[in-house]
């Protein structure tokens, strides 16, 4: 999708009661593919974008932890969490495509290495968004990889604590990490739609939660589902969300192909979006 048009549609979903937040996902190209494709960076592009769903929540799910260091994460965060009045949701995630990595020259390291630094870089990520970093003496994390030595954070996020995190975990580890530092998780983007994929993680995820001493009805459980293009497909997207929201889901992301917008987001509020929020509130 070209500048003009992912414009446009953000400036459509700005003015629709029907919906409460818009996502973005984070690709350097097309992930559905193997190689190449268009994608827009997504935190220069949530920056953008945020004047036009005033109010709202922007989120993207999930940053790749191969593509930056947690410094500027944080920093960056910062920003888009004061052009939206404290309404952005930052969404974290290991990396996982290799296509994209190899295209431009970046390391995705094994799955275990890549999950150690990822869970280094949200440790950082997390000190830096602090209120302990909002003014000196700042913060100090002794690691070999992410150090921080009296890091200030200023100017500070506008809301306290910074931007909520939102882990994309699915096995122990990732868990783990969800429950020490996130108030929400994203079920994955190469899964949409899957109840009982959904329904499994979230009861796994309400365990651990309730057993590290956090209430796991004070956390942010998100589906997510393509809409498709066509009435037949939003149609059974709606049904696929109502089940959704059945097993749990306190956040639904609609998502919406590249190829029908921005058109296709006006259908999507009037086939989809609306009758939910009638039903579901």
């Amino acid at each position: 999708m070209d500048w003009s048009r992912l414009d446009e549609t953000w400036a459509l979903a700005g003015e629709s009661p029907a919906l409460d937040a818009g996502w973005l996902s984070d690709h350097l190209s097309d992930a559905s593919r193997e190689r190449g494709g268009p994608a827009v960076e997504s935190l220069t592009a949530a920056a953008a974008l945020a004047h036009r769903v005033p109010g709202k929540w922007i989120g993207i799910a999930v940053l790749s932890g191969t593509f930056r260091h947690p410094a500027l994460v944080a920093k960056s965060a910062t920003v888009i969490d004061q052009a939206t009045g404290g309404r952005f949701i930052l969404g974290l995630g290991a990396g996982w495509h290799d296509g994209e990595h190899e295209a431009f020259g970046i390391s995705l390291p094994p799955i275990v290495e890549r999950f150690d630094r990822f869970e280094r870089g949200v440790r950082t990520i997390a000190a830096l968004l602090s209120d302990a970093a909002r003014s000196e003496p700042g913060v100090t994390i002794d690691d070999p990889i992410f150090p921080l030595r009296a890091a200030t954070n200023e100017p500070p996020p506008t809301r306290p604590g910074g931007p909520p995190i939102w882990i994309g975990g699915q096995r122990r580890r990732g868990i783990a990490l969800a429950v020490r530092y996130a108030e929400g998780w994203p079920m994955p983007g190469n899964r949409p739609g899957d109840v009982a994929y959904f329904s499994e993680r979230r009861d796994a995820l309400r365990r651990a939660l309730a057993e590290g001493g956090r209430d796991p009805d004070d956390f942010t459980f998100a589906a997510q589902l393509s809409c498709g293009r066509t009435a037949a497909e939003r149609s059974a997207a709606r049904e696929v969300a109502g089940r959704l929201i059945d097993a749990g889901a306190n956040h639904v992301m609609l998502g919406l192909p590249a190829s029908v917008a921005p058109d296709g987001l006006a259908d999507l509020i009037r086939e989809v979006a609306e009758p939910l929020r009638s039903t579901f509130g």
